[in-house]
């Protein structure tokens, strides 16, 4: 027996410059219209957008290791917009953040998927995220790799 999961409910992320980054955080997520269910020292945790994003402070002795993408870890973490121009919103949004740092502006990625848009970030501690927007039903739809006369799974990965 198999379960289908109805996404991830919500995504624990510990920084190691509180200051910066938690107020990063939660204008983030309140331009993404979730809201604050908890704010305190060292801590903030929004929810909405079918999601919960909870950022907390790294303890004091453990913050002198920068965020790597290439450890193990998370490498980066992607919100899934409805429309193209909302990820062009949240790229202008990002934009005017102090201390965010575009990896790429909105481009297209058919390499990808069918349709695929997106945008990549870092917040202060550069921690990575991405916006991205899939039309239809992206892999599993007409054209998509698991759709409907599409070529099946890749075989081969890159690098």
């Amino acid at each position: 027996m198999s379960v289908e999961m109805n996404g991830i409910a919500h995504i624990q992320l510990t920084v190691n410059d509180p200051g910066r980054c938690l107020p990063f955080w939660e204008a983030l997520c309140h331009f993404l219209e979730m809201r604050t269910l908890i704010r305190g020292e060292g801590i903030v945790y929004c929810i909405g957008s079918r999601t919960g994003i909870l950022v907390r402070a790294a303890p004091s002795g453990k913050r002198d290791r920068p965020f790597d993408q290439d450890r193990a870890g998370l490498h980066h973490f992607c919100f899934r917009a409805r429309r193209r121009e909302d990820v062009d919103s949240v790229h202008e949004f990002v934009r005017a953040q102090p201390g965010a740092t575009i990896v790429h502006p909105p481009e297209d990625g058919p390499q990808f998927a069918p349709g695929y848009y997106s945008l990549l970030f870092e917040d202060p501690d550069g921690i990575r995220v991405e916006v991205n927007h899939v039309p239809g039903r992206g892999h599993l739809g007409p054209g998509g790799r698991l759709g409907e006369g599409g070529p099946g799974p890749a075989r081969d990965l890159p690098g």
